[in-house]
């Protein structure tokens, strides 16, 4: 009976002191609390903590607005050779149609407008700006015409170029027609009275 007695009491007092030191180990000395806060991708937070207590700053839709930087690289020069570099910035709404990718309507928003112009928009064009389109898309087409003419007239000389021949030929009528359609529409631009 002693023998069970001090077996059993071992047994307990070895259970007892296993489970203080997993305790003392784990055991996290850190006085501070331990603050879980939501973050996503508009939310910004500042926490102040100390012995005596915390601070949250916690704002869930931050920042209101954001800002889009956009590089836009257009042919430039004779020929459409060199490139000119426009920088755009733009503010938006977190949940406008600029972050949505298109008119929007959930929770927080409300932009849900019927595609193309709107009657105010349509009634805007003036006959001056149909005329300055007319204008530049008759020189683009004449532009195109006379370019490819000349890009075809110096096909003949590239056929002659093994395998590769017929599409370097291809390439440059197409390369004239394109330059040609730019050149045009530029000139129909700067001659007409409308534009």
């Amino acid at each position: 009976m002693n023998k069970w007695f001090s077996l059993s009491l071992g047994a307990v007092l070895g259970v007892t002191h296993i489970g203080l030191i997993g305790l003392i180990a784990t055991n996290n000395r850190n006085s501070l609390p331990k603050i879980d806060i939501p973050v996503g991708d508009y939310t910004s937070y500042v926490v102040q903590a100390s012995k005596e207590g915390y601070k949250i700053s916690y704002k869930g839709n931050d920042p209101k607005t954001a800002y889009l930087t956009k590089d836009i690289k257009t042919k430039a020069g004779f020929l459409g050779l060199s490139n000119n570099t426009t920088k755009v910035a733009e503010e938006y709404f977190m949940d406008g149609k600029t972050n949505q990718g298109g008119p929007v309507s959930n929770q927080r928003s409300w932009i849900d407008s019927p595609p193309g112009l709107t009657q105010e928009q349509a009634a805007a064009i003036s006959a001056e700006r149909i005329a300055c389109i007319k204008a530049v898309g008759s020189g683009e087409g004449t532009g195109r015409v006379v370019g490819t003419s000349v890009g075809a007239a110096a096909a003949p000389a590239l056929s002659g170029i093994p395998f590769v021949g017929w599409v370097a030929a291809g390439w440059v009528a197409m390369f004239g027609g394109n330059q040609g359609a730019e050149i045009g529409g530029n000139m129909a631009e700067g001659m007409s009275k409308d534009c």
